[in-house]
């Protein structure tokens, strides 16, 4: 019998079909699966993360009843929330952050997410986080959440192209969280709540100056006024960042002086303050400032749990 002629088209032609279905699903599974990572780094998680942790902190420091449901609220409300600004504050900034080489692969600037989209997507997280913290917690707690986000958006955001004045009034809305937490538990806010807003406050100082003078030439091409634009030397930047460090030191040691926390508190503070202080006054005298600034931030980012963890324990073994 005579063999019929074999087509090698028509044997791979099935396998190509079966290539290209397979490809496109997982071309299309790819593409899913950036777009959720796109809306997950639009909250900036790493720096929500710290909101939600503060938010604890404030809950925990004023010694509720620990009740689950106001808690879960917290985390939750908090987390949606701070995600919810940060989602809001890039889309604000989207045109800037494509002209800096820092933030021009951000999910909006690099066309991953649209602007729209990032819009209601930042609204309704804002939104939803606020009523968690409202109905799940108390309206105080609502209400010092809806602040944060608004100084956030509305205040901080703007002034960034306005006025070095941005940076103070940025520091509110990050020291905010301390006070919801504390809200959420007690439904008003005590001394000892003022003092942990006052010392993220002033936390934030240091730690943010030492970001203005890293990326401060991203931050002039993306036309944001800070204080590092016209300082050629960092002299400025290194002495504010050395006062209010300074100044911080001094309110970890309120707790104590007040009586609120033991001196096994207070000796704690007093060593984290040399270790935060030790790096701020290199930035002042060094002549490598941008090596300073770095060991200033990290300094800054360990300073934080070092301080508040232990003031925690420090109240709950005294209640």
């Amino acid at each position: 019998m005579s063999r019929l002629p074999i087509n090698p088209n028509s044997l791979s032609a099935p396998n190509t079909g079966t290539k290209d279905g397979a490809s496109d699903s997982a071309g299309s599974e790819f593409s899913l699966r950036a777009r959720v990572h796109g809306y997950y780094e639009l909250t900036k998680p790493r720096l929500s993360f710290l909101s939600v942790v503060t938010a604890v902190i404030g809950y925990l420091a004023a010694d509720p009843s620990r009740d689950f449901g106001v808690l879960a609220s917290l985390l939750i409300g908090t987390s949606l929330a701070a995600g919810g600004a940060a989602v809001l504050n890039q889309w604000l900034e989207r045109e800037a952050d494509a002209q800096m080489v820092r933030t021009k692969d951000r999910p909006i600037p690099s066309g991953q997410i649209a602007p729209y989209n990032a819009l209601m997507f930042g609204l309704g997280l804002s939104i939803f986080g606020t009523y968690l913290l409202y109905a799940g917690a108390n309206p105080l707690a609502g209400l010092l959440t809806a602040a944060t986000v608004a100084s956030y958006v509305l205040l901080y955001t703007p002034l960034k192209k306005l006025t070095t004045w941005n940076t103070l009034v940025g520091a509110v809305p990050g020291a905010l969280p301390p006070l919801i937490g504390w809200a959420a538990a007690e439904g008003q806010i005590s001394t000892l709540g003022w003092i942990l807003f006052a010392i993220l406050f002033l936390w934030q100082m240091p730690h943010f100056f030492a970001i203005a003078w890293t990326y401060r030439k991203d931050y002039a091409q993306g036309g944001f006024v800070m204080l590092s634009n016209s300082d050629t030397d960092g002299a400025k930047v290194a002495r504010q960042a050395f006062i209010f460090a300074l100044a911080l030191v001094i309110s970890t040691l309120l707790p104590t002086l007040l009586g609120y926390a033991s001196w096994g508190y207070g000796a704690v503070a007093i060593i984290s303050g040399c270790y935060i202080l030790r790096p701020a006054w290199h930035f002042l005298h060094s002549e490598t400032r941008d090596a300073a600034a770095r060991r200033l931030f990290i300094a800054s980012i360990f300073y934080l749990p070092a301080l508040l963890i232990p003031l925690v324990l420090d109240l709950w073994l005294l209640a």
